[in-house]
């Protein structure tokens, strides 16, 4: 792993040692502050450029592209919301993903299958203990986003979402997230609205540099990726861990993520 992470700055490879305890307690402070920790220069600069590289020929020939309508939600209704209520108001969104089974030994996915990557996750997320996924095309993603393409707004289905950034665009294709638009008890359908419409001044933006590691709770926190502008790709890798092992995803899933069944 030396050749893929700065292993000086962010010790993986030395779990419960003094930096790898200050590191995890760090990741751990900026999840209870502000929902979110990032890792820049995570992956090295020559890895960065390696993984974007070896990914963006792929994207022309082994890539699922996906146009479609959804409200933040990505459910067609929710129980006591009538139909046509502003917080179920649709968006659009536009991307193209690689499945982890037409990456090959990719950056990306050497990094996954590495053990101290998803005992480090565990740790900071303050989880007994993190498992890959089995299911051979969802393990592991990359998505491209070109001109005009975006991922809009949505809640994340699991409480932590991990993402790499492997390369930024031209101009665009900003992270921006609203802290807590709802809770566990409250869904706050009024405040979904408002945000919807451009109406809230809590929205923030985040810039991130290629190599950096985002680990973000999403779930009560809406998101979206602004459209890209210019030539220049926006490339982002996903990385999926659950709490128990054998996870797989269901046909249907897999078809209305990835157009295939296997």
């Amino acid at each position: 792993m030396h050749d893929i992470l700065d292993l000086a700055r962010y010790p993986l490879d030395r779990p419960e040692s003094p930096d790898w305890q200050a590191l995890v307690a760090r990741c751990q402070a900026d999840l209870a502050a502000n929902g979110m920790f990032n890792l820049e220069g995570f992956l090295r600069p020559g890895a960065v450029s390696r993984a974007a590289s070896e990914l963006a020929p792929r994207f022309e020939t082994d890539a699922f592209t996906h146009t479609r309508r959804h409200n933040i939600y990505f459910r067609k209704e929710l129980p006591g919301l009538p139909p046509g209520h502003p917080a179920l108001a649709e968006v659009e969104t536009t991307n193209r993903t690689i499945c982890a089974d037409r990456m090959g030994e990719a950056v990306v996915t050497r990094l996954y299958d590495w053990p101290n990557f998803a005992r480090f996750l565990a740790a900071a997320m303050d989880k007994p203990r993190l498992f890959t996924m089995d299911d051979p095309l969802a393990r592991v993603n990359a998505m491209q986003y070109r001109e005009g393409e975006a991922l809009n707004w949505h809640f994340d289905r699991s409480e932590f979402t991990t993402t790499l950034l492997l390369q930024a665009p031209d101009s665009g294709g900003e992270f921006e997230y609203r802290t807590d638009l709802r809770s566990d008890s409250d869904p706050n359908y009024e405040g979904v609205a408002r945000l919807l419409r451009g109406e809230d001044t809590g929205v923030r933006r985040l810039a991130l540099a290629p190599g950096t590691l985002n680990v973000f709770r999403g779930k009560n926190t809406a998101h979206r990726v602004t459209p890209v502008e210019g030539d220049r790709p926006r490339i982002i890798s996903v990385f999926s861990f659950y709490e128990r092992p054998g996870v797989m995803f269901s046909e249907e899933e897999r078809i209305g993520f990835y157009g295939r069944a296997a």
